[in-house]
């Protein structure tokens, strides 16, 4: 019986480099205005979490309105340049989100395929070694080693 074929997806090489040079492109918008955090850095700084930008957003609601209570030390036009960097930031970062999601969700599919049908081989060159077939027993013993890593995936893939 065939196995199930999950996904089957290919791409052309012009739209492989069609993706790379898009993928430069953003490189280069964000070259010099974006930052890599160290994981200490974003313990110490965190996210800023769905009640907090309520927080923001009527903190400037109201600095907007009253701007004579904005303090002296508070630096607005930043606070203004800031808000709105963030905000087109946020957008850019949900929708690259959703396109990683959706490459790596392919990508995991692509695998299981890839992953089920090297057992399958594997499984006929086992049978093929055992038959005697010229060279299968040389390709067996050179996969078979791959699946020493615990007793019970390799009786997985013995028995399966």
């Amino acid at each position: 019986m065939a196995l199930d074929n999950l996904i089957s997806v290919s791409f052309t090489k012009e739209e492989l480099v069609k993706l790379d040079n898009h993928l430069k492109g953003i490189k280069a918008v964000l070259k010099d205005k974006t930052v890599n955090l160290t994981p200490e850095e974003r313990g110490q700084y965190g996210r800023i979490a769905n009640q907090n930008k309520l927080i923001v957003n009527k903190a400037k609601k109201y600095m907007e309105t009253h701007p004579d209570w904005v303090p002296r030390f508070v630096d607005k036009k930043e606070f203004d340049r800031d808000y709105e960097a963030r905000t087109a930031v946020e957008d850019r970062v949900k929708a690259l989100e959703n396109l990683t999601q959706q490459l790596v969700d392919t990508k995991t599919l692509l695998d299981h395929d890839n992953y089920n049908n090297a057992l399958t081989f594997y499984r006929m060159v086992r049978f093929l070694s055992e038959e005697n077939e010229p060279g299968a027993g040389t390709v067996y013993q050179d996969m078979k080693v791959l699946f020493h890593k615990s007793s019970t995936e390799e009786e997985a893939v013995e028995n399966g």
